[in-house]
């Protein structure tokens, strides 16, 4: 039996590395998992009596795209937050989760063989989330990995590519607020961003799970940037989810919004192989993209853990507080020999950053760095942030 060579490159995923590194080493002290970004805060009370009260809608298939009354909740998230009106019929679909739109909108809108003639490139920053990667592959794109650094605001710099490569690109992905840096991208930023795309026509597929969960002014979106700039409401395709904004992993809802006719093909994919979210589920999204004051409460949980973790490493040389999301990521002289200590020693299970990432001409962006998730009670936070501390630094 043979398989897909396609895929035969795809390093082992994050987690199951992280196991084989640790094997049975026991941990040195109560165990403190710092390594997964699953949302611990509570989500609203109210949840499961909507959920309750909906139930007998488990018995009818989901609009694939997404109930009206969703679209309509999300579409009204959007004005309200990031003053974009879209067109519920035509520039927005519900997902079951933003990693199945993220995959699924490559296969829909790469072509098999780039404007140019050429072999499709996929542009993405590097560390990155393992979808992107595997969606360049599944479309038999070549993958960029752009190393996104300190010196490059942990951002990619797409505009430093060759014209060669600029010009086969298909679809360039960008998370912003950034896993695992916690980077922002500016107004300006964006902007040379759609520009590039314009010029050489090509997606930009901007990731934006973590736009809820900042420090000081609001991240902006792709979405926002493009309006203002005229450009076409073609270029740019953003996602978003409940996940980080409500904690609320499990309900899988997110959204994916962009031009007509991109979100046509988008669409025309899911009716053949999606799997849309239940009704009953829609309907809480629905109340949940509706209300900001949980919101509001999450953000400021996650603010008193930025300065918390500010206080913790003020005297960490190359620190840096993270602009949103809830990462840690911290300087280390070999990520994977720090994570084995840290755990060996405290009990406190990080992520080696470059379980991460990949390497480009020999340099692994994330080799020197632990990721260290900042999703545990404030207390719990609070000695685990002081055990990396004392263990590492």
């Amino acid at each position: 039996m043979t398989f897909p060579e396609r895929f035969s490159n795809l390093p082992e995923y994050a987690f199951p590395r992280l196991r084989a590194l640790l094997g049975d080493t026991p941990p040195g002290g109560d165990v403190i998992s710092m390594s997964i970004g699953e949302p611990t805060h509570a989500f609203p009370e109210w949840v499961g009596a909507h959920l309750t009260s909906f139930t007998q809608e488990f018995g009818r298939y989901p609009p694939n795209e997404g109930s009206p009354e969703l679209l309509n909740a999300i579409a009204g998230w959007l004005s309200r937050r990031h003053g974009v009106e879209v067109a519920l019929d035509r520039q927005i679909m519900a997902l079951n989760g933003t990693r199945e739109g993220l995959f699924n909108a490559a296969i829909a809108l790469c072509p098999e063989v780039s404007s140019s003639g050429e072999k499709p490139a996929v542009l993405i920053p590097n560390p990155f989330y393992q979808v992107y990667a595997v969606a360049a592959l599944t479309v038999n794109a070549e993958p960029i990995y752009l190393n996104a650094t300190a010196e490059s605001g942990y951002l990619p710099d797409y505009a430093s590519l060759p014209e060669e490569t600029l010009r086969r690109t298909e679809i360039a992905y960008l998370c912003s607020p950034s896993n695992p840096q916690g980077a922002v991208a500016s107004r300006e930023y964006l902007a040379e961003l759609i520009e590039l795309a314009e010029h050489h026509d090509f997606y930009a597929f901007s990731d934006e799970c973590y736009s809820e969960l900042y420090a000081n002014d609001p991240p902006i979106s792709a979405l926002t940037v493009a309006q203002e700039m005229g450009a076409s409401p073609e270029r740019v395709v953003v996602f978003n989810s409940l996940s980080k904004r409500s904690n609320m992993p499990g309900l899988r809802s997110g959204f994916v919004a962009g031009g007509p006719a991109a979100v046509s093909e988008i669409k025309k994919l899911r009716a053949y192989a999606g799997a849309p979210l239940p009704l009953p589920l829609q309907r809480v999204a629905e109340m949940l993209w509706s209300d900001e004051d949980h919101v509001a409460h999450n953000r400021a949980l996650y603010r008193d853990k930025y300065q918390l973790a500010d206080e913790i490493f003020a005297d960490l040389a190359g620190y840096q507080s993270p602009e949103a999301g809830f990462f840690l990521w911290l300087p280390v002289e070999d990520g994977e020999v720090a994570t084995m200590r840290a755990w060996r020693e405290t009990g406190v299970r990080v992520l080696p950053g470059a379980y991460l990432a990949r390497a480009v001409d020999g340099v692994n962006p994330g080799q020197k760095y632990i990721r260290a998730a900042m999703v545990a009670g404030r207390d719990e936070l609070q000695s685990g942030l002081t055990k990396l501390r004392d263990c590492l630094f």
